[in-house]
């Protein structure tokens, strides 16, 4: 009997009906059924789901080969026995309530027998709310490593892997891992892999979100995704050695996993909960959060590791909630460094280090977004001269000199508005930064406010307020929201050539400024009766 070319491993536990489309995606594969191998295992469903394994059985003889056995408690123990009768030179995991793309299959096989790859990763993406990092998946590469890519952050089994790599180094699954079971079987199938390809090009992988969200990673407690990860971590551990290689895979554990058990929902837990999470993080990071990947983190999530690592759950809470409710802290500037003030900034108590609290290298345009806002807006007027006078407030404290108010006569670039503000490219000309008349501290401290006294000039223009910060070397252009603030009535100035000037919030909420003459064409009024004139002109003179 001919050698299947893949064996696609199903562990199957109650998720009808999800389980009928992903079979479907399996036998109507183009790499064709006389490729193809797929075993499932019913891992004691108590739903119709080993009854739809059976009638598929049933249909497709010699293809599809069914197990049954008593439940296991997670998909780690149908994989491991779907190992021992798998064929296929290339053995492929898929979730069974998941679906694959119609090609997808035979892609990966061709990629594998192309390049001699050992592992191929094919494009995965979510549905219905399922989160897939895609930063792995913007380009196909036929050799990627697992320490220079986004590879750590796409550490589930479905992938295809060479059979004989799985053999040789005996790779199987931990079965008292009830989440994330799959992670130390493909880290040491990427370790030890001679070359490892991605897919691209293709959308091989529908990553689904049941409409329970009774995915087995969204049920599993805070206490046992600690446990899990901690197992993941120290068998990676065992295969990477200490330095640049294994931080590059810890960063997502850092990130991901761990960051997780100290978000949103951490103050309502147990105290007992809260007090052993932050134990098991900080023996975790007592063993392996370097320096150098403390560094490599956004400063919220180092921040939380590090208050959980010195078991200062109270500050943790604080953090946590303050944020929530008001957004992320003010920034000091101080001597060309941007810190974020969470609790336990220079707590002599804790006696963290600033460099936790800094600005490295990331982008915090939302942040400084969120805390920006009018204070105040009003018109000053001396004969046929027209000023505006703002006060905008500022989430920053400290060194402020290189903060600025100007008007912007150009929209903001698409790409740029999501987060609500900008990291302004280096090189970028600047709204000229005209009438600026001084700062001042917040009321609560938390902040500055910015004033200043704009001359306006008599042109049709629609100007946006801007607010310019300097933050960590780079310059941030924040659009100032008017939160509410009563603008002034719009004022009519100059006599000869009368024009109007009105403070408006657009339909984002933003303050703009609009000046125009009373009388004449609206905006290229002149330039459509020009056209019009001439349409009508051509059509009399055929």
């Amino acid at each position: 009997m001919t050698r299947p070319d893949v064996t696609v491993v199903v562990a199957v536990y109650n998720t009808m009906p999800y389980l009928t489309e992903c079979l479907n995606s399996l036998v109507k594969q183009s790499i064709g059924q006389g490729r193809l191998e797929i075993v499932a295992v019913d891992d004691g469903s108590t739903d119709d789901s080993g009854a739809e394994l059976d009638r598929f059985a049933e249909r497709y003889p010699g293809v599809v080969k069914v197990l049954h056995q008593a439940n296991s408690g997670g998909p780690a123990a149908p994989s491991n026995r779907a190992l021992e009768v798998a064929t296929g030179r290339y053995v492929y995991f898929v979730g069974s309530d998941d679906h694959l793309g119609r090609e997808a299959l035979e892609r990966m096989v061709k990629c594998a027998d192309e390049h001699g790859s050992d592992v191929v990763v094919g494009k995965m993406v979510g549905t219905n709310g399922r989160y897939v990092h895609q930063a792995l998946f913007k380009k196909s590469d036929p050799d990627i490593s697992l320490y220079d890519s986004a590879l750590p952050f796409t550490l589930a089994n479905t992938k295809l892997f060479r059979r004989d790599l799985v053999e040789q180094h005996k790779l199987r699954f931990p079965e008292d891992m009830p989440v994330g079971s799959d992670q130390p079987f493909t880290i040491e199938a990427c370790v030890r892999a001679r070359k490892i390809s991605v897919v691209a090009d293709y959308t091989c992988y529908y990553a689904v979100k049941r409409g329970d969200a009774s995915n087995i990673t969204y049920r599993a407690d805070h206490l046992s995704r600690l446990r899990c990860t901690a197992q993941i971590m120290e068998h990676a551990a065992e295969l990477i050695e200490a330095g640049p290689k294994r931080d590059a895979v810890f960063r997502r554990h850092f990130t991901w996993e761990l960051a997780k058990l100290v978000q949103d929902d951490f103050p309502s837990l147990d105290r007992a909960v809260q007090v052993e999470l932050c134990a098991g993080i900080a023996e975790l990071a007592d063993a392996y959060f370097t320096d150098a990947l403390r560094d490599a983190m956004d400063v919220r999530r180092r921040v939380r590791i590090a208050l959980a690592q010195r078991g200062a759950v109270d500050p943790l809470i604080r953090a946590i909630r303050d944020e929530a409710e008001h957004g992320a802290p003010p920034l000091l500037l101080e001597d060309g460094r941007a810190y974020v003030r969470y609790p336990g900034f220079r707590d002599p108590a804790l006696g963290l280090p600033d460099r936790l609290y800094e600005v490295i290298g990331e982008a915090v345009p939302g942040q400084l977004a969120d805390g920006t806002g009018l204070v105040s807006a009003t018109w000053e007027q001396n004969g046929d001269d027209m000023a505006v006078s703002l006060a905008v407030r500022v989430p920053v404290t400290g060194d402020t000199a290189s903060a600025t108010v100007r008007l912007a006569d150009r929209a903001m670039p698409r790409s740029a508005d999501k987060p609500g503000g900008r990291r302004v490219p280096v090189g970028t000309e600047l709204p000229p930064s005209i009438g600026q008349s001084g700062q001042e501290p917040t009321a609560d401290g938390d902040g500055t406010v910015l004033r200043a006294r704009v001359p306006l000039r008599p042109v049709r223009a629609r100007l946006g307020v801007r607010a310019y910060l300097d933050v960590a070397g780079s310059t941030y252009e924040i659009p100032v929201k008017t939160q509410g603030v009563p603008l002034p009535l719009a004022r009519r100035w100059r006599e000869k050539v009368p024009y109007r000037v009105s403070a408006t919030a657009n339909a984002k909420g933003r303050l703009v400024i609009t000046t125009a003459p009373l009388w004449g064409p609206p905006p290229g009024g002149a330039r459509r009766l020009r056209r019009v004139l001439s349409r009508v002109k051509r059509k009399l003179t055929r």
